[in-house]
């Protein structure tokens, strides 16, 4: 018995930590956290050329996951099953090209025509903005600002032209490298993820996490991608009853644009407002294109995608500002695309983390 006494190790009793460490370490731990994320935004920012292309091509997979596991599961390997994905989206791709080629070009030969349109449609707005250039003046007087002049080389539109093309081929050859090979490697990429989890219940957050991110990502994406496209098909029908010439190109911006909430449908609004200023000779039928597709929209946006994707998983929607604003911000338009899937990912991640809180009602609609 005395033996075992004089082996124990001694215990060392350190004193209670005080409010003020408790408060320094606490505010160390928040400092790293802060640097970290802002370290990590820089280096979204500053690796846009090839994180931009490569995060679209891992939002496209995630979208096109459960078309590749379909194949799959008829017998077709990973890599054959990435191929056909990564073809069926070139297709959609191209057929979405030729419905907008004519039309685009039809308007863009018009430009011209429609601007004088415009002047016209808008002298009546002549001395309103003439005393919007008085105040203007006013201020410059007041500030001291003579305006900038600014000179053109006439040159650079070629020169950036010829650097533009190499970039941007370089790019999309990184979403297509990006897209097939995410696809190909998806369950393999999850495996080797969950062998680097040695703990059982990290290895199991882990595993969930991955589950809930091809889940929502996934389920969104498709879901908004039929409304999108059954909405474009309606604005398309809608411009055409109307007697707006191009409605099949109507159709196809109204249907991308939807991909971009809040921005998309403010940018569609304002071509439509301005060629319907072109195109019609009264405000009324000039408004008429622009109170159609509001309607069209309203009608997705208040009753038919809450019934598709369940109105449990309709997203705050200030954080679906603030997550526009950031990823606009970072990536540009192209942001804009990526910031709802990349909400979903954080969410996903946040419901499987934080402990004691069950998360599985805000993501399906409660059946009775």
């Amino acid at each position: 018995m005395t033996s075992q006494v004089a082996k124990r190790a001694p215990v060392v009793r350190l004193p209670p930590k005080s409010n003020v460490e408790l408060l320094l370490l606490r505010g160390a731990q928040v400092a790293v956290i802060v640097m970290g994320t802002i370290a990590a935004i820089f280096a979204l920012h500053a690796g846009e050329y090839i994180l931009a292309p490569a995060g679209l091509g891992v939002v496209i997979g995630l979208m096109l996951g459960p078309v590749a596991t379909r194949l799959e599961s008829s017998g077709l390997r990973p890599g054959l099953s990435a191929s056909l994905v990564v073809l069926l989206f070139i297709a959609a791709i191209c057929l979405f090209a030729l419905a907008i080629a004519g039309p685009l070009s039809f308007w863009l030969s018009r430009v011209p025509q429609l601007w004088s349109d415009l002047q016209l449609q808008l002298s009546e707005l002549k001395a309103p903005l003439e005393t919007l250039k008085s105040v203007r003046d006013q201020l410059r007087e007041v500030t001291g600002s003579n305006g900038v002049t600014v000179s053109l080389d006439q040159g650079s539109e070629v020169e950036s032209v010829a650097l533009l093309a190499p970039a941007l081929a370089a790019q999309i050859l990184i979403f297509f490298a990006c897209l097939y090979f995410f696809v190909a490697t998806r369950n393999q990429t999850r495996v080797a993820v969950l062998k680097l989890c040695l703990d059982r219940r990290l290895r199991w957050r882990v595993a969930h996490i991955f589950r809930d991110v091809e889940k929502l990502v996934s389920r969104y994406l498709l879901s908004i991608t039929v409304i999108n496209v059954a909405e474009g098909i309606a604005v398309g029908l809608a411009m055409q009853l109307i007697g707006l010439p191009s409605a099949v190109l109507w159709g196809v911006l109204a249907a991308l644009a939807n991909f971009i909430v809040f921005v998309g449908p403010a940018f569609m609004v304002a071509i439509l407002l301005l060629v319907g200023i072109a195109e019609f000779d009264t405000m009324a039928g000039s408004l008429l294109p622009v109170v159609a597709y509001l309607v069209i929209n309203t009608i997705e946006g208040q009753f038919v995608t809450p019934l598709v994707i369940g109105r449990a998983m309709t997203l705050n929607p200030f954080l679906v500002v603030l997550a526009l604003i950031f990823w606009i911000w970072l990536w540009g338009p192209l942001g804009g695309f990526i910031a709802i899937p990349a909400l979903l990912v954080v969410y996903a991640v946040i419901r499987n983390i934080v402990p004691g809180i069950n998360w599985a009602d805000d993501v399906e609609p409660r059946r009775h």
